[in-house]
This record gives structure tokens, C-alpha cells and sequence, in this order.
């Protein structure tokens, strides 16, 4: 395993809570999968994966309201904006910045050391480089990134979250084939996807994500995720 450290921040974000279905509510911090998702933006490969260790918080962000349009739902055919246009409430945040602290953990197929990847992510994150742009939740809302410049989380912040959205294992199960997803070795399967859950607080400026549920994460994925 290889510890990377990033710091992130932008002008908004918005990490949508699932229990609200039409309008958009943040949490007030990253999910740990808003976090990973950040990290594979500046790099990625399959023979690895991260695991997000903490997060600490630089800029808490204040509750914005904002009214955007958008589309009722996902369309793979041609239309007409005008027809299918909404307007939807959102509640984001406005001024944000985080520190990701994450593990590079090797996948089973991974025939590299997890250094060489290590490498090529210091590289990518001093020189600014990405494969798509970061964001904050919504693709709407870039992020920017750097390495750790020394500055740290508000020791004094300490807040109970209550139920947070941990990240979504995609379980192989034939009998439920509402997804078809990719396994290494397999090609592609058919299952569904599975959100987990964790109770998050903040500690001294820090969110922990307990290790643990990255072992729920890969057993309901079956094996085929690090260290199985």
C-alpha cells in the first residue's frame, strides 16, 4: 500500500444526500466516494484501487441555494430540450477546501509494484495533470488540486453527520440483472448495485472512514478487489 495526500477545494459543491429523490441537498463534507471519484480523475488504472483514509476539513463551505434547469431524466435518443426541461431546487456549498488522505491498495491482476503507480500519481498531482476534470459532487463544479501546502483542518471542529453514503458495491447476481458491469477475468456480468452506508463524524477537523467497510465492500463484490 502507498499513502497519497491531496488538497482540494473549489468554488462549489454539492454531495448529494440519496434520501432526498428530486432536489438536490449536499452533505456538509465528501463521501468517501466523492473523494475516490476526485483521485481517479488526476489517475487511474484498474490494477489498483483507493481506499479513502480521512478527510480533513480546510473550508467547511456555507449552505447556497440555487435553481437550475435540467432534464427529467437520462435520454439516449434525440429531444427537445424545451420538452423535457425542469427546474430543480439545490442546496450546495458555497467556498469549499478538503485534504483526501487515501491508500493505493494493488488488485489481485496487479503484476506491477504498487510504487510504479505511486510514481506516476506524484507526477500527475505536482504537474496538474488529469484524465477528466476533478469535481465536487456534480460535474458542474470543478475542482482544483494540489499538493498538501501545510495547511491543516480546524482541530476544534467536531460534528455527528449521522448515516453517510460510504460507496456502491456492484454485486454479481444473475437473478437480479438490472446492471451489466465488467469483472477482471469475466468480461461482463450481470448484477446490481448495492449502496453502503457508515455513520460519519468529524473529529478534530477530520472525517475517519472506517477501514472495515472496504472489506464489507469487497466481499459483496466477491473477491475481485485488493488484498482478496
Amino acid at each position: 500500500m502507498a499513502g497519497v495526500t491531496v488538497k482540494v477545494w473549489g468554488d462549489f459543491a454539492c454531495f448529494s444526500r440519496p434520501e432526498f429523490k428530486v432536489e438536490r441537498v449536499s452533505y456538509p463534507v465528501p463521501t468517501p466516494s466523492a473523494a475516490r471519484g476526485i483521485l481517479e480523475a488526476i489517475f487511474w488504472k484498474p490494477e489498483f484501487r483507493y481506499e479513502v483514509r480521512r478527510i480533513g476539513i480546510l473550508k467547511m463551505g456555507t449552505p447556497f441555494a440555487i435553481l437550475r434547469n435540467e432534464v427529467e431524466n437520462h435520454m439516449v435518443q434525440p429531444f427537445f430540450v424545451e420538452d423535457k426541461r425542469q427546474q430543480r431546487a439545490s442546496l450546495v456549498l458555497k467556498g469549499v477546501a478538503y485534504l483526501i488522505e487515501a491508500e493505493m491498495v494493488l488488485r489481485p491482476q496487479a503484476t506491477d509494484p504498487i510504487a510504479k503507480y505511486w510514481e506516476q500519481f506524484a507526477r500527475r498531482l505536482e504537474r496538474g495533470q488529469y484524465h477528466h476534470t476533478p469535481y465536487l459532487g456534480t460535474r458542474e463544479f470543478p475542482a482544483y488540486f494540489a499538493p498538501p501546502d501545510g495547511e491543516e483542518p480546524d482541530g476544534s471542529l467536531d460534528l455527528d453527520l449521522g448515516p453517510m453514503l460510504f460507496d456502491i458495491a456492484f454485486v454479481e447476481d444473475p437473478a437480479r440483472p438490472q446492471l451489466t458491469f465488467k469483472r477482471p477475468g469475466k468480461g461482463e456480468v450481470k448484477g446490481y448495485a448495492l449502496p453502503l452506508f457508515f455513520h460519519a463524524r468529524i473529529k478534530g477537523g477530520w472525517l475517519e472512514v472506517p477501514k472495515e467497510k472496504y472489506q464489507e465492500l469487497y466481499r459483496l463484490e466477491g473477491g475481485h478487489a485488493p488484498g482478496t
